[in-house]
């Protein structure tokens, strides 16, 4: 089965004359963060206007920020920890100020179809959404990759950004609602996912030692 990093491996060619320009102009991987996060403050504001289409486009803009700054910090030996630290900073900032957006509009369109009990389906979104970075970010700093889960932040990007663009509030915002249902849904499954994942690789292991990873029956790190 195909991993996260092998369906970047095609987007990473596709957008690599982009990366090397940004590293010829000499543009900091940070100022590509910030303007990333700006794209996204505008999306929660789209959102809150009930401009959903335009939300959506802004989501995906946002999500390709977060590739090219990553991308351009490692290329150009720019990389450091307080640009790791700043970049997930704003990553998290940047759902919660989409889903407050995506609350403003069901606390607006919503009560016209009765629909306001979304507001409960995004709190729920936006719990997991946190919880599934939060899980990785406590495993990484206990020494282990726990790179695991189907709805880490890309999918959430994709499936968020894509879905709103491309549907928008067809069908009396059917789809819209369909998407932020299976994200409360699939995040915090997510989340108790690399909960298991830790315990297996952890579990009975001193905080003073570094868990040893785990092998298969044929010897290779799982």
């Amino acid at each position: 089965m195909a991993s996260l990093q092998d369906l970047r491996r095609p987007i990473y060619r596709i957008i690599d004359p982009a990366t090397r320009a940004l590293i010829r102009w000499r543009i900091h991987p940070n100022a590509i963060t910030t303007a990333g996060f700006a794209v996204t403050l505008l999306a929660g504001y789209l959102f809150h206007l009930d401009h959903v289409r335009w939300a959506g486009f802004c989501v995906l803009m946002g999500g390709l920020s977060d590739i090219f700054d990553g991308r351009v910090a490692r290329e150009s030996g720019l990389a450091s920890k307080f640009g790791a630290f700043y970049d997930a900073t704003l990553d998290r900032l940047s759902e919660i100020v989409v889903f407050i957006g995506l609350i403003s509009l069901y606390n607006q369109y919503g009560r016209e179809l009765g629909d306001a009990w979304m507001i409960y389906v995004i709190a729920v979104a936006i719990g997991g959404s946190l919880m599934v970075s939060y899980t990785r970010a406590k495993a990484e700093a206990l020494g282990l990759d726990c790179n695991v889960g189907f709805m880490q932040r890309a999918e959430r990007l994709v499936l968020l950004g894509g879905g709103s663009l491309f549907f928008g509030l067809m069908w009396d915002g059917l789809v819209l609602k369909g998407i932020l249902i299976l994200l409360a849904v699939t995040t915090i499954l997510t989340t108790i996912q690399r909960i298991v994942w830790v315990y297996r690789h952890a579990a009975g292991v001193p905080l003073d030692e570094t868990p040893a990873p785990k092998t298969t029956s044929d010897g290779a790190q799982t």
